[in-house]
């Protein structure tokens, strides 16, 4: 999952941003886990959106989460419309690896989500997560509500507290309202370690714990 062009610890200037396309990437409608659709309107659903890193394992690991119904990976933060996988790893969309989760708040909220969130990366690495370089690997929380950017920007600050206590580093995570648009990525990455059981996952907490409802 290395990024393959100079841009790589910054963000590239909208105006020399690739120029992407106007059709979104084809996509196979149905979750290969748990069989959902992967676009729909979900109505009475929750949308959340992070990005931590890689995101094959960052899917895995919501997916997994009891009350999620769909998830799906795609590209978004950056510039250019229905990038590719390739232009994104260039450096040259300002594209975040991002992960949608759909979830049924009667079941789960949006604090275990944060909970997921926070304790299964390191949000102190700035453009990288792990071995992993570049702008697309930034920590993201891009929210869908008002509720949700005021919940994610509460976590965060407490969440401050407990790396700091910890001796780690300042929050590098960006927390955004509205959300931006969300690009698709190409089929072979939906649910990618589902189909590739002993593929590359980029996954590592600080070891700091988040208890669920931190800051929430």
């Amino acid at each position: 999952m290395g990024g393959i062009g100079p841009w790589k610890d910054r963000m590239i200037a909208a105006e020399r941003a690739l120029p992407g396309r106007a059709e979104p990437m084809p996509l196979h409608n149905v979750h290969d886990v748990l069989g959902t659709p992967l676009r729909d309107a979900f109505a009475g659903m929750g949308d959340a959106r992070f990005g931590m890193g890689c995101f094959w394992g960052a899917e895995r690991l919501f997916w997994s989460l009891p009350g999620v119904v769909s998830t799906a990976v795609g590209y978004a933060g950056g510039y250019t419309p229905n990038a590719t996988y390739r232009e994104v790893c260039s450096g040259e969309t300002g594209h975040a690896e991002i992960v949608r989760v759909i979830f049924d708040p009667a079941i789960i909220g949006y604090g275990a989500l944060l909970q997921a969130f926070w304790e299964n990366h390191d949000p102190t690495q700035g453009m990288r997560q792990g071995g992993d370089t570049g702008t697309q690997y930034r920590s993201m929380i891009q929210c869908t509500s008002e509720q949700q950017y005021a919940l994610a920007l509460a976590s965060r600050d407490d969440y401050q507290k407990r790396l700091a206590a910890a001796g780690l580093g300042a929050i590098t995570t960006e927390i955004v309202f509205p959300a931006p648009e969300f690009y698709y990525a190409e089929d072979m990455h939906q649910q990618y370690l589902a189909k590739n059981p002993d593929g590359y996952c980029g996954l590592g907490g600080t070891g700091v714990s988040c208890p669920v409802g931190t800051g929430a």
